[in-house]
């Protein structure tokens, strides 16, 4: 039986362009609930990382990590 091999993690994380794309739809207001994030590709890396989180109702909410990837992206 096949043991399960961690997960490598990269020593820095940087989002990808669909990543950022996603950060940026949250950004503008524009709810995103599992239906819609399933159609964009949602990256677990961006909840792992801090830069979404859920709310309670069941929605993803962009967090100040992800608003600083994005002015990053600006810049």
């Amino acid at each position: 039986m096949a043991t399960a091999q961690p997960l490598y993690h990269a020593p820095v994380f940087e989002p990808t362009v669909d990543e950022l794309a996603t950060l940026k739809h949250l950004e503008l207001g524009q709810p995103m609930g599992m239906p819609e994030a399933l159609k964009q590709h949602l990256s677990g890396r961006l909840v792992e990382h801090g830069c979404i989180t859920r709310t309670a109702q069941g929605q993803f909410a962009l967090t100040d990590s992800g608003r600083r990837w994005i002015r990053r992206q600006e810049d």
